[in-house]
Parts: C-alpha cells; sequence; structure tokens
C-alpha cells in the first residue's frame, strides 16, 4: 500500500482527489491537511509515500511545506493556478495537476508519482533546490521546523544569526531558533541590503546595530540595542562600510 496525505485548504478540493484515489486499491490515505502547517506536521508523523498538495494556502504555502520535509514523498501538485507549474518542477514534483482534472489525466499523474518511488531521485535533489531557492531570495520569512511544529520568523524580527556547525541559531526578541542549515547558505537567501555577514560566525540585521567599538588593534565589535556584542571581522567591518 502506497500512503498518501492530501492537502488543501478546501474541503470539497479534498473530497474530489480522495475520489480519484479510491478507484487505486494500492493507495491508502493516511491524513487530510486544511493547511501548510497540519501538512507539515502530518508528513513528520507519518512518512507517506506520496502528498498531493495544493500551492495557495494559509500559513504556509505548498512550497514552504516542502522545504520543511524531510524525506520528501512523490508531491503532485493540485491547484486552480497555473502560474506556479515552472516553481513545481524546479522543485522537483512528479506531476502538476490543474483544477479542474479528469480522471485520466489524474492517474497519468499517481503513474509519475508511483515511478518516483520506484526510482528515486539522486541525492544531488537539496543541491539543486538549494540553488532554486537563491534565485527565489530574498527571504520574506524563515522557517524553523521543531519537531512536528515550525516557527515562522519574518526576516524584519530577526536580530541576528550565528553558526553552530550544521546549523544556524536565529536570535530574534529575545528567543533563539537552532535550523540545519549553514550560514554560507543563508547569507545568499536574505536581503543584502539589510543583513551584513560581520564575522564568519555572525550574520547582523543592520537596523538592530547601536554602534562599532574598537576593543584592539584591527579588533572590533558590534553594540546591537540591547546590548548584545558581537565581534566583527576585518572583513565584516568593510561591508559594514559600504552600507553604513
Amino acid at each position: 500500500m502506497l500512503r498518501t496525505i492530501i492537502v488543501d485548504d478546501e474541503d470539497l478540493a479534498r473530497s474530489v482527489v480522495r475520489e480519484h484515489l479510491a478507484a487505486h486499491r494500492d493507495i491508502q490515505v493516511v491524513a487530510e491537511c486544511s493547511n501548510g502547517f497540519e501538512a507539515v506536521k502530518a508528513v513528520a508523523e507519518l512518512s507517506p509515500d506520496i502528498l498531493f498538495l495544493d500551492v495557495q494556502m494559509p500559513k504556509l504555502d505548498g512550497f514552504e511545506v516542502i522545504e520543511l520535509m524531510d524525506p520528501k514523498p512523490a508531491v503532485v501538485f493540485v491547484t486552480a493556478y497555473d502560474s506556479y507549474a515552472l516553481k513545481a518542477f524546479e522543485v522537483h514534483a512528479v506531476d502538476y495537476l490543474l483544477k479542474p482534472f479528469s480522471g485520466e489525466r489524474f492517474t497519468e499523474a499517481l503513474e509519475h508519482a508511483r515511478a518516483r518511488i520506484a526510482a528515486p531521485l539522486p541525492a544531488g535533489l537539496t543541491a539543486l533546490m538549494e540553488d532554486h531557492r537563491v534565485h527565489e531570495a530574498p527571504l520574506q520569512r524563515i522557517l524553523v521546523k521543531n519537531g512536528a511544529s515550525v516557527v515562522v520568523i519574518p526576516s524584519e524580527s530577526i536580530d541576528y544569526i550565528e553558526a553552530e556547525d550544521d546549523y544556524v541559531a536565529v536570535h530574534s526578541g529575545g528567543k533563539r531558533h537552532l535550523k540545519q542549515e549553514r550560514l554560507s547558505e543563508l547569507a545568499q537567501l536574505l536581503d543584502p541590503a539589510r543583513f551584513i555577514r560581520i564575522h564568519r560566525s555572525f550574520i547582523l540585521n543592520i537596523d538592530r546595530l547601536a554602534r562599532l567599538e574598537t576593543y584592539a588593534k584591527d579588533s572590533r565589535v558590534a553594540i546591537l540595542k540591547d546590548g548584545t556584542r558581537l565581534p566583527v571581522s576585518r572583513s565584516g567591518h568593510d561591508r559594514l562600510r559600504e552600507i553604513l
């Protein structure tokens, strides 16, 4: 049996997909979700083989759901908008169903999903998706997965970001959120007019900067408005001088 989750904010749209799936005996619908948060939680808990996913939804859109899934099931986008088709295939969805669709077209999409499950994507998919994210920059918000829940951090609320091996700690409003991503990767996605890499281990939202201080020869520290002190490298100081 192939475990399947249906995600759409419209009850009628979910029921249409469910009815089409009922004709296929090897499919088991293990969950239905009405928004992106529910989808991320369900995928983490139920590990589906196939995900029928709407694009435009409240809270998280379909592409943000894909970003937060690990491992990633075979994804079939189901949407009323044709403008997202190219983006869907850039993140390696197996098919793109445009509402309304026929039973034959649905079966074709399902066969594509079965083929993907039989022959998974190569390990290079993660790199390809990261390249896609770079072209979608700058990020308007950062999504942090915490177990089966998701924290949404608007970029303007970020104070600074700190490197911690293969993770980053996003500091916002006195809280610290840990995300599995390298600082160098995240630096490419943020707005360069606002976020400056001031040190190999720190990215600063310059709106939070109160002043720069020199504490030794060629050594500087950034003092944030809340009193936080961050080291500034020589190259980081050069970047700040270009912006300020």
